[in-house]
């Protein structure tokens, strides 16, 4: 192997094993601290950079345990980072299809970026050892360990989903497919397909959501047709049931509260052009900026407001609405598969603190509904503590809220939808649409 090439192996791994330590030890997500990373990287090495350490994070539990059983004590925090560096190595020899050589030597090279020079030889024992002794069979009597979910989240689980939990954790492990919606405004979904056919792009269609194609494997969207033309959004296929489940009209006033990054915002659009107003809010000024990008790429107008969902007295016209959905902050248990970061992120702590905020949220966006209007409530969890149990305590507590029983076996007690991950290769999420008497 050249110098050259050597250099550029090392830098990659000591990228990923940075990252990692940004997200672990410093609470820092991997939207923040990955396309830092990535940024000087090639389109193949920031595929690889995501991938290895999306994979480090997926197993994340029994890769510590490795660690555990290999290093005889943690390092200390001005090379904290070489143990991320180390379980980096567990995860390329176990499950990768990496040269055991490439694995070890480049991840000992890798110290010297990271400024761990003096561990060159404590990295390359360990390594070393973890092939000799076949750790990679070596896997722990422990169920939440090979889950690859922490304690707290995976005791959840296990309480909510008694029956079928150990289903919804091996699809929380698979790497989400890419769901397009395509533009109608532009192209009908057939029109679209036939130039992917053209292009020889792999895909399949769900007949639940007409504008929804699932991209075989991945790829640089911005080189699929019509990227810059706004032909298509990147969009799961749990989230393009929004816009119909709101069921907009023409001449609504419709709201679209926390609406960054503005996919469902378009899509409302998109189905129904001739509503009379559509309003995005955002808590966030950067987010809104996102929203602004994805209106104009894809040809439509909303008003923006940045504003607070629960103070609405801060930003609102007086104007009741006729439809809102609420996209509410969450957990967002539900999109594990494809933000592995998360589970890290989160404490069990975080989801009482959720809870109180979405409640908070329905009642003030509640005000603003009209009378007969709909409100579609949304989230991307799957703990009932933010949706099923939440729905039913707002029911209870407000008079004039009726649930459209929209949905197969919807009912006061247990009601909306949850999608459950990997259901119809759909992300986790949940709906439930309320009527306001």
């Amino acid at each position: 192997m050249s110098q050259s090439k050597g250099r550029y192996q090392q830098n990659l791994r000591a990228d990923a094993a940075r990252v990692l330590f940004q997200i672990l030890e410093q609470g820092m997500s991997a939207r923040e601290c990955l396309p830092a990373a990535q940024q000087d990287h090639n389109e193949k090495d920031k595929a690889w950079l995501q991938e290895m350490t999306y994979g480090v994070l997926r197993q994340l539990p029994l890769l510590q345990h490795w660690l555990r059983l290999l290093l005889d004590k943690p390092l200390k925090k001005n090379v904290k980072v070489v143990e991320h560096l180390i379980m980096l190595g567990f995860y390329q020899l176990a499950f990768s299809r990496v040269s055991t050589h490439a694995a070890v030597s480049e991840c000992v090279n890798a110290c010297v970026p990271l400024n761990a020079i003096a561990t060159k030889g404590l990295v390359n024992a360990v390594l070393r050892n973890f092939i000799r002794q076949d750790t990679a069979q070596n896997l722990p009597d422990n169920e939440q360990v090979l889950s690859g979910q922490p304690k707290w989240f995976y005791k959840k689980l296990v309480d909510a989903y008694p029956d079928n939990y150990k289903t919804i954790l091996d699809a929380m492990q698979v790497k989400a497919p890419i769901w397009l919606r395509v533009n109608n405004k532009y192209k009908s979904t057939d029109e679209y397909c036939r130039l992917l056919d053209e292009r020889e792009v792999a895909y399949e269609r769900q007949a639940a959501q007409h504008q929804g194609i699932i991209l075989s494997k991945g790829c640089d969207i911005t080189t699929l047709p019509g990227y810059d033309e706004g032909w298509f959004a990147v969009q799961d296929g749990a989230a393009q049931l929004a816009a119909g489940l709101l069921g907009s009209q023409p001449n609504d006033r419709v709201l679209d509260c926390c609406a960054a990054p503005g996919g469902k915002t378009c899509h409302i659009l998109e189905l129904q052009p001739d509503i009379a107003t559509c309003v995005a809010i955002d808590i966030e000024s950067s987010r809104l900026k996102r929203i602004e990008e994805n209106l104009t790429r894809l040809g439509h107008q909303a008003t923006l407001i940045c504003g607070d969902a629960s103070k609405p007295t801060s930003w609102w016209d007086g104007q009741l609405f006729d439809r809102i959905l609420l996209d509410a902050p969450c957990s967002a248990t539900g999109i594990i598969r494809r933000h592995p970061d998360i589970k890290w992120l989160r404490k069990s702590s975080d989801i009482d603190v959720l809870v109180a905020l979405q409640s908070k949220i329905i009642d003030a966006m509640w005000a603003l509904l009209k009378p007969g209007g709909t409100m579609l409530y949304a989230t991307c969890s799957i703990l009932p503590a933010e949706n099923q149990l939440q729905i039913s305590a707002f029911l209870n507590r407000t008079p004039d809220a009726l649930l459209d029983d929209k949905f197969e076996n919807d009912a006061a007690q247990k009601p909306g939808r949850q999608i459950l991950p990997g259901e119809k290769q759909m992300d986790g999420f949940y709906y439930a649409r309320l009527l306001k008497a």
